[in-house]
């Protein structure tokens, strides 16, 4: 399996792409290709036409969860598919794997849009759509987590904004995050959005869907930006307890988690143009 940034807020140096507060991933597993998030903007397709990658060849599109910084992507997706259309281009026709909630409305100060753009109706015509709560695998090895069962009392106690749902808004607690897990021959390879329903909740739900104890590596972001005391501090002592070969938090993670992160795990810089490679 093999994982390459897309986007991501850093770049790496002496690599000229361009990096914005969003996620997206590019992941080949044998003969398949997911997308995974499509951050803010068209910059990771901008990205991968540098890299040569051929984002008209994925089998499956993952959405994390439903706010702008890994949605706002999927408009400028659209285009590439019906410019491929109308030029007569090979693409396929992928299947976006994601949460029930995934295209709620959602809003912070209840003005502020930051939920997707466009709607599941509209998406519909283009794209085939897997909205699931429940765990499916993309891959032999590769898994789309469902929703996250949250059990610890540290993670994800406080509501992001409002969410529409129905003919209700309730205040939103990100139910729709989720996360992929890959079975590599060293454990598991974790790999995340923003990680709202509590990063240690996702490994401990991966752990038990996969039926592997062991956590090679995990790539995303954890929210954990300005986290309580608490919060932060049991969320290190989990990862000192869960012994990962590597980390690489990003996204939404700020320095001072980082660094108390590397003082028990062994933290990699994380920037678009990195690439991942897991057997």
């Amino acid at each position: 399996m093999k994982l390459t940034v897309l986007v991501d807020n850093n770049t790496l140096i002496d690599r000229y792409f361009l990096g914005e507060p969003g996620v997206s991933y590019l992941i080949l597993d044998g003969d398949k290709q997911v997308l995974f998030d499509v951050g803010y903007s068209d910059a990771f397709i901008i990205n991968a036409e540098k890299m040569n990658a051929d984002l008209l060849n994925s089998d499956y599109v993952v959405l994390s969860h439903g706010h702008l910084d890994h949605t706002w992507g999927l408009d400028p997706l659209i285009k590439l598919h019906t410019e491929a259309r109308i030029e007569s281009l090979p693409f396929k026709t992928p299947t976006i794997v994601a949460h029930p909630q995934v295209f709620a409305s959602r809003s912070i100060d209840g003005s502020s849009e930051i939920g997707p753009m466009i709607s599941r109706d509209k998406l519909e015509r283009y794209c085939n759509l897997n909205l699931t709560k429940s765990p499916f695998w993309l891959t032999d090895k590769l898994v789309f987590l469902g929703e996250i069962e949250r059990t610890n009392d540290f993670e994800n106690r406080e509501p992001i904004g409002k969410i529409q749902l129905d003919d209700r808004v309730e205040d939103d607690f990100v139910f729709d995050d989720t996360a992929l897990a890959y079975m590599g021959n060293q454990g598991l390879f974790i790999i995340t959005g923003c990680s709202h329903s509590g990063i240690c909740n996702i490994i401990e739900y991966a752990k038990r869907i996969c039926k592997e104890d062991r956590i090679f590596d995990v790539i995303g972001g954890f929210h954990l930006m300005e986290p309580t005391q608490k919060q932060l501090n049991e969320t290190i002592e989990y990862f000192r307890k869960l012994g990962s070969k590597e980390l690489h938090a990003c996204h939404c993670v700020d320095l001072d988690s980082k660094i108390a992160l590397s003082r028990v795990a062994n933290l990699k810089e994380v920037g678009v143009g990195l690439s991942l490679n897991y057997e």
